[in-house]
């Protein structure tokens, strides 16, 4: 059996449509059910259970010979909440607790980093195993996931295999649930659904232009493929960085989401929100040397095609993954 925790959210529902299509369907999903907001994520799924995380450790001690891979996503992912208390018990400790889970019953491991971790990219963003002790987040959410790299790296028992993948800026179906989290491109639809408009952010720094901040956007049926070949492959343990390895613009992005609706472009520029404009990251991009030598060599899915894929195949049908 695999287990995929975070089952019922964005990626971790990904995850598990793409181990369906792979025709893997002896799947636990972990989360929390209750929110009826994700149910479509995990509605029509093929899996042999699905458990409360709250009960997941438990359960696990009881079918331990059973479980042949963890893919441990769950999280709480805003980063716009500052209380570091909140992040500690979902994102730290238990992620602390799966991995004891995994090593002490030789289990390979496979958990959620994130580039929240690199803040404001001075350091660079290369995944190299002494770079977490340097690093500054700009966020408590991105603390918590550099926090709990720096603790895996110092841990003697480990997992036969682990990985832990930091996540650059995922799109795609199955985010509809996330609200002011979502990614840049849901909002962007749904702004031209309704006004004919889209709102980016205007810069506050004069070395960059109005919606030229520049992310490394990620398409999720990417992220996804690339922990199932990670799964199959098993290279090398360690952290690694999961994006293209190309910075586009969120320019760029309004533009491509125009594009797919066949649509003229209509673009507003608005400040920042106060809250997180000190937090703000004005550029991202992953370097992908280490997947590479990993050996996983597949292209990527540009901005403009995983745009036109995710809106016009999942957003305008209101499809799921």
């Amino acid at each position: 059996m695999i287990i995929i925790t975070g089952a019922a959210g964005f990626i971790g529902s990904c995850m598990v449509a793409k181990l369906n299509e792979m025709g893997r369907g002896d799947l636990v999903l972990v989360d929390d059910f209750s929110k009826e907001a994700k149910r479509r994520n995990w509605e029509g799924k093929q899996y042999v259970d699905k458990i409360h995380r709250n009960d997941f450790f438990d359960w696990a001690e009881q079918n331990v010979h059973a479980i042949d891979f963890i893919i441990h996503l769950g999280a709480r992912t805003d980063t716009t909440e500052f209380d570091y208390s909140v992040f500690e018990e979902l994102n730290v400790a238990y992620t602390q607790r799966m991995w004891m889970f995994a090593a002490k019953h030789g289990i390979p491991l496979a958990y959620a980093s994130s580039a929240a971790t690199y803040g404001a990219g001075e350091l660079g963003y290369v995944d190299d195993h002494k770079l977490p002790y340097r690093l500054h987040p700009l966020n408590p959410y991105g603390k918590s996931k550099n926090e709990i790299d720096k603790w895996v790296l110092k841990q003697h028992q480990q997992p036969p295999v682990w990985y832990a993948f930091k996540f650059f800026n995922v799109y795609g179906p199955n985010e509809y649930h996330k609200g002011r989290m979502a990614s840049v491109i849901l909002h962007a639809f749904h702004q031209i659904q309704e006004t004919g408009q889209v709102k980016l952010f205007r810069s506050h720094r004069p070395d960059f232009e109005d919606g030229m901040q520049l992310r490394d956007f990620v398409y999720v049926k990417d992220v996804v493929r690339v922990i199932y070949w990670f799964m199959q492959h098993l290279p090398q343990s360690g952290i690694y960085n999961l994006g293209t390895g190309h910075a586009d613009s969120f320019l760029t992005l309004a533009l491509s989401t125009f594009k797919a609706l066949h649509l003229e472009p209509n673009i507003m520029f608005v400040d920042i929100p106060e809250d997180i404009r000190e937090k703000y990251q004005y550029y991202t991009q992953a370097e992908m040397a280490k997947m590479r030598a990993a050996g996983f060599k597949r292209p990527f899915y540009s901005l403009e095609r995983g745009t036109h894929s995710y809106v016009t195949r999942y957003l305008k049908k209101n499809n799921i993954y």
